[in-house]
């Protein structure tokens, strides 16, 4: 049977030696074994992420005097986690997300304190901003509170939900509404870093069917005292300052699942080489090779639209619509990409021996985060086809 030889990627020399990088350092500790005993255990890898972090791959070409680093680095470093490690994926998604808020809206000293670190390996963030009661209109449902205090500073309270990494973080980027809703739901809302030692914090994991080898948990803030530097950025401006950032995080979902796809529909094809029926490979099959070119085509489509979206946004041109439009076609052929993985596998898709399963489920994320596929066909229809607002 002829070798399979995956398409060219289109990167540059440099981005060509980030990605083997990325590769080098996934294979030489994140064996399939030790990637399936952390999902199992539900535990992090925390290994992996210190030899990605001592890397670079947190920094890449960022720096704590406030430079960012290129969105197009980032999805390359998310893609190559995606196809093998998704939880660390995932994690290093938030990271990225503080760096550009700290970046962007850091003073001098908020970054050296908490991006040098970051930068280095030596501490994690977890971003707080989705609450029980509110998802995709989380600004308007936000019920967390942060007040002054007569003689300075801030006391927090509330709760926050479907937190990523916060039993492990140094610190949380914590969003809560600091003056009461007038005439927009997004303004009077502010960020504030948080120290996850800081009294008053209490942290519970939640138990998910996804992304075991991160905690996703319940966080709560009873009385939380805070100084005045612990506001990110401008205060009643933190929402704001937020939805500014919310390109680059679509970008980095669109870069993880695409990875997953890739990941899942690799793993379809040794597995369909290899197992026989009927005294062939049931690679052989057309019904699972048709399978196997619509994977194919949907990733490399995602792809080219990630890598479009990237580098337009990279040189400073809006790149909202096509961001969305990589998420969503990322969202789809990871899920298409798993679905007809597990199938493909039949009973073996539902042993932990293999993969697949881990993919199926982890795939699932990124159909409603950072916001729903709904969601995103809401903003093209409105943005892109100029439709009305259909919400």
């Amino acid at each position: 049977m002829r070798e399979y030889t995956p398409l060219p990627f289109d990167q540059s020399e440099e981005q060509a030696d980030l990605r083997s990088m990325v590769r080098s350092i996934v294979e030489q500790i994140a064996t399939p074994q030790r990637l399936s005993d952390f999902d199992e255990r539900e535990a992090f890898d925390e290994e992996l992420y210190s030899a990605l972090a001592e890397s670079g791959l947190v920094q890449l070409e960022g720096d704590v005097d406030g430079t960012p680093s290129s969105h197009e680095s980032q999805t390359i470093v998310l893609e190559e986690l995606g196809a093998t490690a998704t939880s660390i994926a995932v994690s290093f998604v938030v990271q990225y997300m503080a760096v550009t808020l700290l970046s962007q809206h850091g003073t001098p000293a908020q970054r050296e304190r908490y991006l040098a670190p970051l930068f280095e390996g030596a501490h994690r963030a977890a971003f707080a901003l989705t609450e029980p009661g509110g998802g995709t209109d989380v600004a308007r449902a936000m019920k967390t509170r942060a007040s002054r205090r007569p003689e300075g500073g801030w006391v927090l309270n509330g709760a926050k939900m479907w937190i990523s990494g916060a039993t492990d973080c140094g610190f949380l980027v914590v969003l809560a509404r600091t003056t009461p809703i007038e005439k927009s739901a997004v303004g009077g809302i502010t960020m504030f870093l948080v120290p996850a030692a800081t009294p008053g914090i209490t942290v519970n994991e939640m138990d998910t069917v996804a992304i075991h080898g991160l905690s996703t948990c319940e966080v709560g803030f009873a009385d939380v005292v805070l100084d005045d530097d612990a506001v990110l950025g401008d205060v009643d401006r933190g929402f704001r300052q937020l939805i500014a950032t919310l390109n680059g995080e679509r970008l980095n979902a669109a870069a993880v699942a695409l990875g997953i796809a890739r990941g899942a529909h690799h793993a379809s094809l040794d597995y369909v080489r290899g197992r026989e029926a009927f005294g062939r490979p049931i690679g052989g099959f057309q019904i699972l090779q048709h399978r196997l070119v619509d994977e194919a085509v949907k990733i490399e489509a995602a792809r080219g639209l990630l890598q479009r979206a990237a580098r337009q946004a990279d040189g400073g041109a809006a790149a909202e619509t096509l961001s969305a439009m990589a998420k969503l076609a990322a969202s789809d052929a990871a899920t298409t990409a798993t679905e007809n993985g597990m199938r493909a596998l039949g009973g073996s898709g539902l042993s932990r021996e293999y993969p697949m399963q881990r993919y199926w489920r982890d795939a699932r994320l990124y159909t409603f985060a950072p916001l729903t596929d709904e969601m995103m066909h809401n903003f093209i229809a409105e943005h892109h086809l100029a439709l009305p607002r259909s919400y």
